[in-house]
């Protein structure tokens, strides 16, 4: 009976967190699509519109626009594309560089050289070699490959900017009006009237938005979880009453559900002129937040996600757009504010009531891309591809979920200089267009090659997929190009300072990756010659933190040249992020020796990613050091270790309790610097920052288990010199990195050099390992001639 009933009860707990997610992402995914009625329409001229049949076959576009893209494309197509439950422009990218080599991140250079990638047939290593030949053969499209996802990134980011100011304008302008009315009924003097009427009409509206958008913005730091179960409500009571106001105007002008038939599309593009073209700049907002629904996947699931759009989200925004379109095919020519959604309201008592809930709603619809723009940039910091921020994980549960502060205030200082500057929905509506139009092709161009390098579907399929959602993209596109002059030019000046900043930080961190790899040398330096230079082991484990993951980096070598000790344990370590959301802890550290074993020497490639906050474990050391235990007991079975030049490198996942070649025991203690290392910082030259010798108060330590005749009396004897070194105490060796331009560059080098150490300066410093203690910390410069 208990057996039987647990499939039924895990059943439950999954339908049940499913409506859960569910819920929450109607006020974070959906926001953004459910609030775009109110600035589709309303951010179109009254003018513009010549007749009653324009007004079906605009409806008719956005009927089979939110069909085909919104439903077809992303609720049944791009959600299956994830990475790990990972989505977004960037996890694409992530996808293709994973399973195709058009990688052009230094992690995907040295990829190769820590993992062996094994256990694939013959015949699917084969069918793979045919379907990438294309593409990886030729370095070109890598650069491309690269490029669109930077774009596509930027172009997100845009809209994550020009979102909150368009949403909260429009639901503020509502405000502005009903003010209006209001003071027609109760104030008499007209001079005071028209007083009132100006204010509510445009310094109302702005001020308003300014404050929303504030508040909107302070919100961010509690969480997807928290603002989501805060904002669901809203949107739920929002299309509610978008439902019910859209039934009523389609009873009393039901003719509008003939313009379903794809017949009015045919009647558009047959008497096209120039004014009407440039319409579908404003209609292409009505998917304004699809992208959302594949970026913000890592906040929650394609199940939750896909039942909710299904069957609320697509109905609810069809019932609402065909009322506001009858509404205003019967009543064109009446008021310049006949487009806009709240002149549809039948009873004017309740039009205060909209405003408000208007106010609400548009405040919801902002977060979709808020989280969005928070997502695609912690994707493109983890793999180098953005300048260091804050990166704060509101969940425990969902590692999607995240947070980052600095970039929070600045898309904030944005959206206000955005509201203000433009002051007006029509050039908002533009430039919101032309940036959701760009996001939603390069997900499609990176989707082709999708269903074709990873999924391995037939290059016909990949290209059927391509010229369909492309071509009716490629058609909103064209119109949004006629829109640059009137607003859309601020998208640009946006995606060149972003892209600016995007590509010369991948740029230089790659020069000065590749100037790591160029500078390091030989293992043999070290080990063979350091005898030869006079170089004393002093009791203690040395970290050496290093980007790269064979050979001695270029700074510890120079360290070595004017100090000859070091420590009786050196530990190199490198960290690597891969192209992939996250990497279980059991796969977590790769574990190799350098050198012979009487040297002590040891390398650990720490892999991590994009998603996972690996840097920030106050236990990072203990895990390195149980990791290596571990190692040590298990290379005397492995003899493949033995003739591998620098060790096999075998794959870890930190502490391992009971059983494991060394036993953690957890005590508090207070940190205090060795006489080894205060000897090693009074003798160096170097510069060494100061602090106090007092640091952690909680610390592992290790013993060794019983003994065992499995063990041999060998590996006890090194498992107990790593625990005596560890008691003896640990330092902690950075690179210090002093940037220069190589001479003979070019000006578009420099200039890339030139942004990249502006970066470097005035961003967050990488954080290796938290809770490091200052007395034992050394940083030795090194100059970087890129």
């Amino acid at each position: 009976m208990d057996s039987a009933s647990c499939p039924t009860q895990l059943k439950r707990e999954r339908r049940r967190h499913t409506i859960l997610l569910a819920f929450q992402s109607l006020g974070v995914v959906y926001g953004r699509l459910c609030t775009a009625p109110l600035y589709v329409f309303g951010s179109i001229d009254p003018r513009d519109i010549k007749s009653e049949n324009e007004v079906y076959e605009l409806f008719s576009f956005i009927f089979w626009t939110i069909t085909i893209l919104p439903l077809l494309k992303y609720a049944f197509i791009v959600l299956k594309a994830d990475n790990d439950g990972e989505g977004g422009t960037f996890s694409l990218y992530a996808l293709l560089c994973k399973h195709a080599k058009v990688g052009m991140l230094p992690s995907d250079k040295c990829a190769n050289e820590i993992i062996d990638r094994e256990g694939e047939s013959p015949k699917k290593i084969k069918a793979q070699s045919r379907a990438r030949r294309a593409i990886e053969g030729h370095k070109s499209s890598h650069y491309l490959l690269l490029f669109l996802a930077l774009f596509g990134s930027c172009m997100i980011i845009a809209d994550g900017v020009l979102t909150p100011s368009i949403s909260v304008l429009s639901a503020t302008k509502g405000i502005g009006r009903s003010l209006s009315k209001f003071s027609e009924k109760i104030i008499s003097s007209e001079k005071t009237r028209e007083h009132v009427e100006k204010f509510a009409s445009k310094y109302l509206p702005i001020s308003s938005a300014c404050a929303i958008l504030v508040a909107l913005f302070a919100l961010q730091h509690y969480g997807t979880h928290k603002i989501g179960f805060m904002f669901a409500p809203v949107i739920i009571i929002w299309l509610a009453f978008i439902v019910g106001l859209g039934l009523y105007n389609i009873v009393y002008h039901h003719q509008i559900l003939w313009a379903i038939s794809p017949v009015y599309l045919f009647r558009f593009f047959r008497s096209i002129n120039f004014t009407d073209w440039k319409l579908l700049g404003n209609i292409v907002l009505c998917i304004a937040g699809s992208e959302a629904m594949f970026t913000d996947l890592g906040h929650f699931s394609k199940k939750s996600i896909k039942v909710t759009f299904v069957f609320l989200v697509y109905p609810a925004l069809v019932i609402c757009y065909a009322g506001q379109a009858a509404f205003i095919s019967q009543h064109l020519g009446y008021s310049d504010d006949i487009v806009h959604l709240s002149e549809s309201i039948p009873d004017r008592s309740i039009h205060h009531v909209f405003s408000v809930l208007s106010l609400f709603a548009s405040v919801v619809g902002s977060q979709a891309t808020v989280t969005a723009s928070f997502s695609i940039i912690n994707q493109c910091q983890a793999l180098a591809c953005f300048p260091r921020v804050k990166v704060i994980h509101t969940s425990e549960k969902i590692h999607g979920q995240v947070y980052t502060p600095d970039v929070n205030w600045i898309m904030m200082t944005i959206s206000l200089a955005v509201t203000i500057g433009f002051h007006d929905i029509k050039p908002l509506g533009y430039a919101t267009g032309f940036a959701v139009i760009w996001a939603i092709l390069v997900t499609t161009c990176l989707m082709s090659l999708v269903i074709s390098l990873y999924w391995e579907k037939n290059t016909l399929i990949s290209g059927c997929f391509l010229i369909f959602f492309g071509a009716i993209e490629a058609m909103y596109l064209s119109s949004s190009l006629m829109t640059i002059p009137d607003g859309a030019w601020f998208v640009i000046v946006l995606m060149l300072i972003f892209m600016a900043i995007m590509i010369s930080w991948h740029y230089g961190t790659v020069k000065k990756y590749e100037f790591d790899i160029e500078n390091k040398v030989s293992v043999e330096w070290l080990t063979d010659l350091s005898p030869g230079l006079g170089v004393s082991r002093v009791p203690g484990i040395g970290f050496i933190y290093t980007d790269v993951v064979s050979g001695i980096p270029a700074f510890f070598s120079h360290f070595i040249a004017n100090l000859p000790a070091f420590h009786h344990v050196l530990i190199f370590v490198s960290f690597k992020s891969l192209p992939e959301p996250h990497i279980p802890q059991n796969q977590r550290y790769l574990i190799g020796r350098v050198g012979p074993k009487e040297y002590k020497i040891y390398r650990c490639v720490v892999l991590y990613g994009y998603r996972d906050h690996v840097r920030d474990i106050d236990d990072f050391e203990e895990h390195v050091i149980g990791s290596i235990g571990e190692f040590i007991a298990r290379e005397e079975h492995d003899h493949e270790s033995l003739i591998s030049p620098e060790g096999k490198m075998m794959v870890f996942g930190g502490l391992h309790g009971e059983g494991a070649a060394l036993i953690p025991q957890t005590e508090i203690v207070s940190h205090l610097t060795t006489s080894a290392e205060i000897e090693l910082q009074a003798s160096s030259s170097l510069d060494a920052p100061s602090g106090s010798s007092q640091g952690r108060q909680r610390k592992v330590r290790f013993t060794l288990p019983p003994d065992s005749p499995r063990m041999h009396s060998s590996v006890r004897a090194e498992l107990q010199e790593l625990v005596d070194a560890r008691e003896s105490g640990t330092a902690y060796f950075l690179g210090k990195s002093h940037y220069s331009v190589s001479k003979g560059s070019n000006i578009f080098k420099r200039l890339l050099i030139t942004t990249y150490i502006l970066l470097d300066k005035n961003c967050r410093e990488p954080t290796v390992a938290l809770n490091i203690p200052l007395a034992a910390l050394l940083e030795v410069g090194t100059v970087y001639t890129i």
